[in-house]
């Protein structure tokens, strides 16, 4: 009994496995790179939203080579990413560390205190979001004052790993734990930035 057991499980493993091995190969043969541009006046807003109710989140973020198993501080389904990222507040610039959830069917980029998602910090509709793009300039590391403590300073608690969302009336600075969930969520959150399409008429 134990031994037939061993035997499926070593089974499904292996099945596993090569599927694994499969879905790489699939990968790095149909993730071309770009040429290198230039002039870039607007990083991340080539991509434009996807409204497609059938639109699968966790498949398209995949199929862009993002290894989603990998990054274990990013949760992705086929309709929602959620994580931790650390956003810079709106009045008072401190940095803060948030739960946000990307939630394709509500349309909204929500934040909470903690992952239990019982305090709501914030909601970002997706028509409201224009832009997604890495922080290239440093625009969050400039300090309000070098005399104020640290915890009321704008720099960024990792340039490296800042990235912003533009809004209709809002420029959201927030820092990703990893150069791979950062990519990752610039990645989702472009998908819902239906307040792109302004530019388009």
């Amino acid at each position: 009994m134990l031994e037939e057991e061993r035997r499926k499980r070593e089974d499904a493993e292996k099945r596993l496995q090569d599927e694994t091995v499969h879905r790489q190969q699939l990968v790095e043969k149909e993730v071309k790179m770009r040429a290198k541009s230039f002039s870039q006046a607007r990083p991340m807003t080539r991509y434009l939203p996807i409204r497609k109710e059938e639109f699968d989140l966790r498949t398209h973020i995949e199929s862009s080579g993002h290894n989603v198993d990998t990054c274990y501080q990013v949760i992705l389904t086929e309709k929602m990413c959620k994580g931790y990222l650390v956003k810079m507040g709106g009045k008072i610039k401190s940095w803060k560390k948030r739960w946000f959830v990307f939630d394709r069917l509500r349309r909204t980029f929500s934040y909470y205190m903690d992952k239990h998602e019982t305090k709501l910090k914030g909601v970002i509709y997706f028509q409201a979001i224009e832009e997604v793009y890495y922080d290239h300039l440093r625009s969050a590391t400039k300090h309000i004052s070098d005399l104020l403590p640290p915890q009321f300073r704008r720099e960024s608690p990792n340039p490296s790993l800042t990235f912003c969302v533009k809004t209709h009336d809002r420029l959201y600075f927030m820092v990703a734990p990893s150069p791979e969930a950062m990519r990752i969520w610039m990645d989702v959150i472009v998908t819902g930035a239906e307040g792109y399409t302004q530019f388009m008429n």
